[in-house]
């Protein structure tokens, strides 16, 4: 392999050709090429793959940059935020920036690995092929491999590039209550590969990360609870949206619900007619995951203020028309009877 030996200088040897030029001998062409031009090709390719491998490394820390500042802000508006609210909302920031960071720099550090691997495995290949080494079997190994992946890890691959991109854009953490289309809960584990999380009946969903096409996070930033009361006709809508802003009002200011409303409660006014009744909508901003108690617990002061206020909560009503057997001619026929 390294013989000095008398064969004519191969194709694209140029420190070969250039001695053989110069000195007209082809054994002192031949030394040159295996002392000085393969030794200085190598160096180059390193210089190469140390060029490459920077570079390459600066892209994937831009990435994990913008990754850590998350797709959605670390703060929500400060408005309507009250002594222990605010510090409460701060240490939820604090903590959500620091998992986001390092969920983030633990991609990066994973992608800064693939990286080096694939260029060793590439620049290898070359210096080995420098040296003399046949390097024909290698590659037709890693075409044999490269069509064994596409055909047989399809899924594979697609779950892990989906978790990839689902970690750096932090769509959920663990914790996290979402939506994922098939199932639903808490996530309770998240790797490269699949979703681990719980719904609310105690059953574990295992959700490969390639087969999520969409996701509702209702855990991030800020929660709403969204209070439907529905109303008889005879109400006088006025007074009873009165009523609502203040119980709404009242719960805003309880101590024991301090920090946990995050703002002004919002009474939309009348959402829907249907034939059982009329419906009002109460809107409370509240922090994460907290929006289903605030709602309980705002249903309950409504029960109680509407009874003390004499206001009827519609409940579903029918007309029946009762047929009565008839001797002769009646004025009144048919009479309905409600229900």
């Amino acid at each position: 392999m390294f013989g000095f030996d008398d064969a004519t200088c191969e194709s694209g040897h140029d420190i070969c050709e250039q001695v053989m030029d110069w000195t007209d001998n082809q054994t002192l062409a031949n030394a040159s090429d295996v002392l000085i031009g393969r030794p200085l090709t190598i160096a180059m390719l390193l210089l190469l793959f140390f060029v490459i491998r920077w570079i390459l490394n600066r892209v994937v820390d831009r990435l994990v940059a913008s990754a850590e500042d998350g797709m959605l802000p670390d703060k929500i508006s400060r408005f309507g935020f009250r002594g222990k609210a605010a510090q409460h909302a701060e240490a939820r920031d604090l903590a959500t920036a620091t998992r986001r960071v390092q969920r983030a720099k633990t991609m990066g550090d994973l992608l800064k690995s693939i990286i080096t691997g694939l260029l060793i495995a590439i620049f290898g290949t070359m210096i080995l092929s420098e040296l003399g080494v046949n390097i024909a079997p290698i590659i037709a190994s890693a075409g044999i491999i490269g069509i064994a992946l596409g055909f047989g890890a399809q899924s594979l691959v697609k779950d892990f590039l989906s978790g990839i991109f689902m970690i750096f854009e932090d769509q959920y953490g663990v914790g996290d209550v979402v939506d994922v289309g098939e199932a639903s809960g808490t996530i309770e584990a998240v790797s490269l590969r699949v979703t681990r999380l719980r719904d609310l009946n105690g059953t574990v969903w295992y959700v490969p990360n390639g087969e999520i096409l969409r996701v509702g996070n209702m855990s991030q930033n800020w929660s709403r609870a969204v209070v439907d009361i529905k109303v008889g006709y005879q109400e006088d809508l006025a007074r009873v949206q009165a009523v609502l802003r203040d119980v709404a009002h009242d719960l805003w200011d309880d101590e024991d619900f301090r920090g946990v409303v995050i703002e002004e409660p919002e009474v939309t006014g009348v959402e829907l007619f249907d034939p059982d009744g009329i419906t009002l909508r109460v809107l409370l901003k509240t922090q994460p995951m907290e929006q289903w108690a605030i709602a309980r617990a705002l249903r309950e002061r409504i029960k109680a203020r509407f009874d003390h206020e004499g206001i009827e909560i519609a409940i579903p009503q029918q007309v029946v028309w009762q047929r009565q057997a008839k001797t002769g001619p009646s004025p009144e026929g048919e009479e309905p009877v409600r229900d």
